[in-house]
């Protein structure tokens, strides 16, 4: 089983993303449970999205204590990472969050800035980090996801998205050699 967390401020696409995933998962067979949570205020107020993925029965459908979990914003970091597993992962969006928590097992990505620079538009940070996050957790196949994304985002955005998902992939598959 993993259990995983999405999390930034609202409007960054976290819950997509977790969206995204686990229909991925669905997808490959597997079970999956996606859960959501908003700030205050659904734009800009931070939120979170949960994703539990396994081969048996998910009995449980809260994350207790992520195997992954990513932040898009220091806000969300400093809120979400304290019950990450000891062994888990947690994917910073580095520019995003400069003063990461003191975990030991912390992948740091210019996410959002790769959205800029590969794509164009920050629109598509969660989509890069999506990849990422894929590329890291090994939770479901690269294809499969592809095939969610562009099933899930509208038509004209199908050919941008692909290439932030390959991005982010990319991006953490370079820091895991």
């Amino acid at each position: 089983m993993s259990e995983m967390r999405f999390s930034g401020s609202g409007g960054q696409g976290v819950i997509t993303c977790a969206i995204i995933l686990a229909q991925a998962a669905v997808e490959e067979g597997k079970n999956a449970i996606q859960s959501q949570a908003y700030g205050p205020a659904a734009r800009g107020g931070s939120s979170k999205a949960e994703v539990i993925i396994s081969d048996e029965a998910i009995y449980h459908p809260h994350v207790e204590a992520p195997d992954f979990m990513l932040a898009m914003t220091q806000e969300a970091a400093d809120k979400y990472w304290q019950d990450l597993k000891a062994d888990g992962t947690l994917l910073l969006d580095e520019r995003l969050v400069p003063n990461p928590p003191a975990f030991a097992h912390t992948i740091r990505i210019p996410i959002t800035h790769i959205a800029m620079s590969k794509i164009g538009k920050a629109l598509f940070a969660n989509i890069v980090a999506l990849g990422a996050a894929v590329r890291i957790t090994g939770a479901v196949g690269y294809e499969t996801v592809a095939a969610c994304v562009a099933h899930r985002v509208p038509p004209a955005t199908v050919e941008s998205n692909m290439k932030a998902l390959k991005a982010g992939y990319d991006a953490a598959d370079e820091l895991m050699r």
